[in-house]
């Protein structure tokens, strides 16, 4: 028998992003933020949902675009503090040691030292509850060389994202792969 605790942001895992803005004055900020993913195949989207006191919210509402760091193992210090403070009252670029990229792409920043990056133009904007999400279309997608298999695809392994665990608010690293999604379900079919 299950048992019920009520409504609760209880989905296992949720990943750890770094959504990366500018503000009016060109300042580069990063957000370290949980409740987001992929949200559409076709264009290719990322939604990320933020509350509307953060620092980010209004450098996304007025720059149209942000991009998505992937949070990784040996930088979770800096991923931490960047969840901790705010934008508004210190450069995390300048604690955390961390070197802002313009995006050639779009209007926003991202970490060097983030293996992989999303860059994102603001698509939609959807008012929520306490939170509003931002809806990205992906116009490019970027990896350190060294993270992709011989088939030119990201590896997960390789990339070691810090996944969220929303009950304990820890940090976790992926494990190794189970089975292969689409094929080890076959066995179930007549």
């Amino acid at each position: 028998m299950k048992k019920s605790i009520g409504a609760k942001t209880q989905l296992f895992p949720t990943p750890v992003l770094m959504v990366g803005t500018y503000d009016q004055n060109g300042k580069p900020n990063l957000m370290n933020a949980a409740w987001g993913g992929i949200c559409c195949s076709q264009p290719p989207c990322v939604a990320v949902s933020l509350r509307k006191a953060t620092y980010s919210y209004n450098c996304i509402v007025e720059r149209k675009a942000f991009t998505i760091g992937i949070a990784c193992e040996t930088k979770m210090a800096e991923i931490d503090y960047c969840g901790i403070y705010s934008g508004r009252d210190v450069d995390k670029f300048a604690v955390t040691g961390l070197t802002p990229v313009k995006s050639e792409l779009v209007d926003a920043p991202y970490a060097a030292e983030l293996p992989v990056v999303l860059e994102c133009r603001l698509l939609h904007t959807i008012e929520i509850g306490l939170h509003t999400q931002f809806i990205g279309e992906i116009i490019d997608v970027k990896g350190d060389a060294d993270l992709f298999d011989d088939n030119g695809q990201l590896d997960i392994m390789k990339i070691q994202p810090l996944i969220f665990d929303t009950s304990h608010k820890g940090y976790h690293s992926v494990g190794s792969c189970l089975g292969q999604a689409f094929s080890i379900g076959k066995q179930f079919h007549k």
